[in-house]
């Protein structure tokens, strides 16, 4: 019988001390688990390597960035990605040794069973909830350098699946943490090129219709509570991305006029 390809598990953490043992432990199946912490402040290092987890210190610019780094950290071809909020389901890992040992595909798409505001939630977009390949060949998938939402490349000709069975994740511990995350990821968006040209009245616009695609149009409203602020989550990071990407755009113009002022001024 072929031997079992050998698989690893990178995860990325920061401060996630709540979190990283129970992703850690729900992929203990995996050959290898590195953990790539952005220099945490809590003890999200320290328990990942109590636990066994390999832990690679990279500097935090972009996820595009880290996401390249991790999988280079990798030992092995097959690797699955996983953050430090999301758990594999035993399930889940039998589907995955499953396509591993049977060479059923070289990129996979995995769903996601989302928890909120102690609710499982049906709606909002958010089920089923995919985000880029999971579980892939090194060899056959790339990110791009994309500060937050990166993007990736998957080879021509690599054979593409979706999982039928989901892991879980818990995005938030709190409300306070999803205020927290909506702050940063506004202002890693806020550089992106397709944030050039923005208007205040252009935040409001988008900001307003991406309430209405998570309450109205992917039925966030039968989420009941948690559904609403799911939606309004949607339109905080979606009105301080364009906000702060005109606040960037008035700080350039104004360092440019104080330069030439500078320059003319003598």
């Amino acid at each position: 019988m072929t031997p079992m390809p050998k698989v690893s598990v990178y995860i990325i953490a920061f401060n996630e001390e709540r979190k990283i043992a129970d992703a850690i432990g729900s992929v203990a199946w995996a050959d290898e688990i590195v953990v790539i912490d952005s220099n945490s402040k809590d003890r999200t290092a320290q328990i990942a390597e109590e636990l066994g987890a390999k832990v690679v210190q990279v500097e935090f610019n972009g996820f595009g960035q880290l996401r390249r780094d991790a999988v280079s950290a990798c030992s092995h071809e097959w690797i699955f990605s996983l953050d430090s909020d999301e758990r594999c389901t035993p399930k889940v890992a039998q589907e995955i040794q499953q396509i591993i040992q049977n060479n059923l595909a070289d990129v996979c798409y995995v769903p996601r069973r989302n928890f909120f505001l102690g609710k499982k939630i049906e709606h909002s977009g958010w089920y089923p909830n995919y985000r880029q390949p999971q579980l892939f060949k090194k060899s056959c998938l790339t990110y791009d350098n994309s500060p937050v939402h990166e993007g990736y490349d998957i080879s021509a000709g690599a054979k593409i699946m979706h999982l039928k069975n989901a892991i879980w994740q818990l995005p938030f511990n709190d409300l306070s943490e999803s205020i927290a995350k909506m702050n940063r990821y506004s202002s890693l968006g806020s550089v992106k090129s397709r944030q050039k040209g923005s208007t205040y009245a252009k935040a409001l616009g988008h900001a307003s219709w991406a309430f209405m695609r998570h309450y109205v149009f992917k039925k966030g409203i039968l989420d009941g509570w948690a559904g609403f602020f799911i939606a309004f989550s949607y339109f905080e990071v979606t009105l301080y991305r364009y906000a702060k990407a005109v606040e960037l755009a008035n700080q350039n113009e104004w360092d440019e006029q104080w330069k030439k002022v500078q320059k003319t001024d003598v």
